[in-house]
């Protein structure tokens, strides 16, 4: 006759533990069966600094800062250099995002007090860490923005390259640099459009 036994208490460290023992009679075998939650473990990796107060600073994004809030719970985002659509709509994204996935408070999207920056509250939980859902969440929200971003850089680079080394055939051939072009004379006393003045 089997004995059944259970070792553990349902808590969030541990997990419950069947365990079946044989009676003398039959052959001594131990069966050990694990009735709890599977928790899946996760690994991500996201560039993150720590403020002198706890606040974890992630400035990888191209257009926006994001600073989540230990103390006050709170997501803040900032304008990285000056504020534009652009930086308002990366803003957006990311609030919506961790709106949609159960994060921040539905209602707590907000501009702050600082120029062009939004901030949205964190939910209460007492089923997960609501900081690490956070972060985790940020990361996965980082890793949709990375075809954008790829796609903006190269934009930039190519029109940097554009201006600095530009292509020198035209529909008229090859136009090679020189250190005048036209009929514009750059080093005579009267210039063109201002003949009969001096300039100095």
């Amino acid at each position: 006759m089997a004995i059944n036994v259970s070792v553990g208490k349902p808590t969030e460290e541990s997990t419950p533990i069947k365990v079946k023992v044989g009676a003398k009679s039959e052959s001594p075998d131990l069966t050990v069966e694990f009735t709890g939650e599977k928790k899946e473990h996760l690994e991500f990796q996201l560039k993150v600094r720590s403020a002198l107060n706890g606040d974890l600073m992630i400035l990888d994004h191209k257009d926006i800062d994001i600073v989540v809030q230990q103390g006050n719970s709170k997501v803040v985002t900032f304008a990285k250099e000056i504020m534009s659509d652009v930086v308002y709509g990366a803003e957006s994204r990311l609030l919506e995002f961790l709106r949609k996935k159960g994060v921040i408070e539905y209602d707590s999207i907000q501009g702050g007090n600082i120029y062009g920056s939004l901030e949205g509250t964190i939910m209460k939980s007492e089923i997960q860490d609501p900081i690490k859902a956070t972060v985790l969440n940020i990361s996965e929200w980082m890793k949709s923005e990375q075809p954008y971003i790829q796609g903006t850089t190269a934009y930039e680079e190519m029109q940097d390259e554009e201006l600095l080394d530009p292509d020198p055939s035209t529909a008229l051939g090859e136009i090679p640099q020189s250190p005048e072009k036209g009929s514009i004379q750059k080093d005579t006393i009267f210039a063109p459009y201002i003949y009969g003045r001096y300039t100095y």
